[in-house]
């Protein structure tokens, strides 16, 4: 999970728009200063750096990659070789369109490289195969009519993944799982400490899907983790400073980019902005005496409206949208109205350049986003909202997904060897 600081820290230079072959600027990544380890913890060290910019920047030509890592052409190409003989990378001819001179095989992670991303919920377990390259090559919703368990959840997840492997992804290489888990996750090992929706506590869920699985496992907050995938690939690409609020079954949560570095908090669980208590101007937009922001901004109140059990976003971001009811509509207000004053609040503590929104919450802000701005600006600083950005999670439903996968891949692409 390397965020462009983390390069910088590693010792890497991370600059933009170095590939006009491609049509658009992406970020380069060079080294600036090498420690002399031992040869193969410099070879190691190498295969990382070309796995990683193909990962984050997509398929690159060798000349780029030559270009942003500094190395020579016949290293590279000797390093490409290596990640292609692991079965990480393949390499393609190039556009003859835009080929120029001599042409420069363009080198692509492997499609067929796969995480299991899995978001345990309230009423769905959503469970996804996530290539390298950050697609979606399976995807299923299992709905549900009661909470699950730790245990339950680790069985459901072995099971799809023996499905999928004698089917649909039998050529396929599955090499770890990621969790996106709504709940207070411990940093150091992955113990959810606190689900309150989901009625874990202290769940050894790492342990039970590894073991159920024989894969490597990793845990963390679904927030935290959507808030690194709009970061990397989404609505917030490139922008250093973020506040991230996802808005899901279980409730509010969010992430923070801070100068380009995810902030996880001393414990690994900051980010718990709908466990604040909102301002709520006139009483007769209270709902909850007492009640924190996700009691009052509600995706169950929203599917209340509508007339709705459960949902997933799409179907219920089209039903409120359908929907010529005024009461639907004064809901949304009302919802907006107590949103925009927690956002308002997160902007004079933070001062970031973008807000995202994902989830039900996107849907809230989409359905009227100059007046969700305005709102904000009229409770916050001046100068806190100077160049405010307020944004929907441009990956939409498959955030959480990528963002487990993204942790599911960290050691992967720290070490490709390790495979």
């Amino acid at each position: 999970m390397w965020t462009c600081s983390e390069y910088v820290r590693e010792g890497f230079e991370v600059k933009g728009n170095k590939y006009p072959e491609r049509g658009h600027s992406a970020r380069t990544v060079s080294r600036v200063t090498d420690p002399l380890p031992a040869v193969e913890g410099i070879r190691q060290r190498n295969l990382a750096r070309l796995l990683r910019l193909v990962h984050l920047e997509g398929p690159l030509s060798r000349a780029s990659l030559t270009e942003s890592t500094g190395l020579n052409r016949s290293t590279v190409a000797d390093l490409v070789a290596e990640l292609a003989r692991l079965g990480l990378v393949a390499e393609h001819a190039p556009d003859p369109s835009r080929r120029v001179g001599r042409p420069s095989p363009v080198v692509a992670v492997d499609h067929t490289v796969l995480a299991l991303a899995v978001n345990p919920e309230v009423d769905a377990l959503t469970i996804a195969a996530v290539g390298l390259d950050h697609t979606i090559a399976r995807r299923e919703r299992i709905d549900l009519d009661h909470l699950l368990t730790p245990a339950e959840t680790a069985a459901l997840v072995a099971a799809r993944l023996r499905a999928w492997r004698s089917g649909p992804l039998a050529a396929a290489r599955i090499v770890s799982v990621g969790l996106a888990v709504p709940g207070l996750v411990r940093a150091a090992d992955g113990l959810v400490r606190n689900a309150p929706h989901l009625r874990w506590i202290d769940a050894p869920l790492r342990d039970l899907v590894s073991a159920a699985t024989d894969l490597p496992t990793v845990v963390g907050n679904d927030a935290a983790l959507g808030a690194l995938a709009e970061h990397l690939y989404g609505a917030a690409r490139g922008i250093d400073d973020v506040v991230y609020l996802n808005g899901g079954a279980s409730g509010i949560g969010g992430g923070l980019i801070v100068h380009g570095m995810p902030v996880a908090g001393a414990g690994g669980y900051s980010g718990e902005f709908g466990q604040n208590r909102p301002g709520i101007a006139a009483d007769t937009d209270r709902r909850a005496e007492n009640g924190v922001l996700e009691d009052e901004v509600s995706r169950a109140r929203l599917l209340a409206a509508v007339g709705l059990h459960t949902a997933d976003e799409p179907t219920l971001a089209a039903a409120l949208g359908a929907s010529e009811d005024p009461a639907v509509e004064a809901e949304l207000a009302r919802q907006r109205r107590i949103l925009s004053t927690a956002l308002a609040n997160a902007v004079n503590v933070l001062n970031p350049s973008v807000v995202v929104l994902g989830g039900f919450l996107a849907t809230i802000a989409a359905h009227d986003p100059q007046g969700l701005l305005d709102a904000v600006a009229a409770q916050a600083m001046p100068s806190t909202m100077e160049g405010l950005d307020i944004r929907v999670a441009s990956l939409a439903e498959d955030r959480l997904l990528i963002g487990a996968a993204e942790a599911a891949f960290a050691d992967l692409l720290r070490d490709p060897t390790a495979l």
